[in-house]
């Protein structure tokens, strides 16, 4: 069977690479490099972690998407995950982490509650005024997203997949399975695949209606030096305020302490507005510094964006396209956890022939 795969993040990566181990002759088409510096797939970290508010499907999906990471590192050789455990901690008005531990607990999953003695005590790095509750999950911290990214491509590579870089899809014939490329070439496969990111609607018109491209700004910082020992042993940390919510990702395999806001700006294009200016900047970590101890003293190294593709209920769309092609998008920010699960079970569904509308329901 030849199939197409038109983005080259972890969407279609791990696509490519489940298709590749059931026998199919695989070709990616990327319109940048591979890496593609502007990809939603490859900055430093992504996230893997349990709590996720009272979405209890995605929770108990976490076990399945460590599984499929572990068959993805035995075909690399090397694990790229930190498993630092994840702090939940809800600020005052929000209440994240207590309906994250309500589901947790319906979902079998360990956590701990932490008061803010115990919080303080246990990360000193941290500040606990004005902690409503805390909850620490030990599995979940830090996918290395670039690195992933770049060995995936290179395993493909040197095993039988075609990856075409700097190669534009002008547009699809996903009744047909036939892919034009922007100088007019025109390409037939058995099945052809849209895994494109916040550029999805230009090559799948129907879903600019349900997916918008979201500019969300990441700040790398520099530690004071007297909580550096802290933030070497320090959890990955979600928190949530009535108007706020902020992720921190602690340095793990020489990778940099990172700040991201998670708030859903829905604006912008993936292809402009990539500089994020100083004062978005500071004003992400203006909402973080109260958290931690000698918090004035941050400072920011580097500042990017990155580009979410958003779904309104973020539920991921996994879905048929035409007779002869599928769509992977609305992953809202949080899908790359789920890149090798979905992946192997795209996979399974097109060599198996499972039920499309099946399979979209349970993405």
């Amino acid at each position: 069977m030849k199939i197409a795969v038109i983005g080259a993040g972890i969407m279609g990566l791990s696509a490519a690479w489940a298709l590749a181990k059931r026998g199919a002759k695989v070709s990616v088409f990327e319109q940048y490099a591979i890496p593609n510096p502007l990809g939603s797939s490859v900055d430093q970290h992504r996230l893997i972690r349990y709590p996720y508010g009272d979405a209890l499907g995605y929770t108990r999906m976490v076990d399945a998407a460590f599984a499929a990471w572990d068959r993805l590192w035995a075909d690399l050789g090397e694990t790229l995950y930190a498993p630092t455990g994840t702090l939940g901690i809800d600020g005052p008005g929000a209440d994240w982490a207590q309906r994250s531990a309500e589901t947790l607990a319906a979902a079998g999953t360990a956590f701990e509650t932490l008061d803010g003695a115990e919080l303080a005590r246990r990360f000193r790095h941290l500040r606990p005024e004005k902690v409503a509750r805390a909850i620490y999950e030990p599995r979940g911290g830090p996918l290395f997203a670039g690195r992933i990214v770049e060995r995936l491509a290179h395993y493909l590579g040197t095993h039988g997949v075609a990856l075409h870089a700097k190669t534009r899809v002008a547009d699809i014939d996903p009744e047909r399975a036939r892919v034009r490329l922007a100088h007019s070439a025109v390409q037939a496969f058995d099945r052809v695949i849209v895994a494109a990111g916040p550029w999805v609607a230009r090559l799948v018109p129907a879903l600019a209606a349900r997916v918008t491209p979201s500019r969300q700004i990441v700040v790398y910082a520099a530690a004071p030096p007297a909580q550096e020992a802290a933030w070497a042993a320090a959890p990955t940390m979600i928190e949530r305020q009535s108007d706020y919510v902020y992720y921190v990702v602690p340095p793990r395999a020489g990778l940099g302490l990172k700040f991201g806001d998670h708030r859903f700006s829905l604006e912008g294009d993936p292809d402009r507005e990539r500089e994020a200016a100083r004062a978005e900047a500071e004003e992400l970590l203006a909402k973080c510094r109260d958290r931690f101890r000698d918090g004035a003293n941050y400072r920011i190294v580097e500042a990017r964006t990155c580009f979410y593709d958003v779904e309104p209920d973020e539920r991921f769309i996994l879905e048929p396209l035409g007779a002869a092609g599928f769509v992977m998008s609305g992953f809202s920010g949080h899908g790359f956890k789920f890149g090798a699960v979905m992946g192997l079970e795209l996979a399974r569904t097109i060599a198996m022939d499972r039920d499309p509308a099946a399979h979209a329901r349970w993405a």
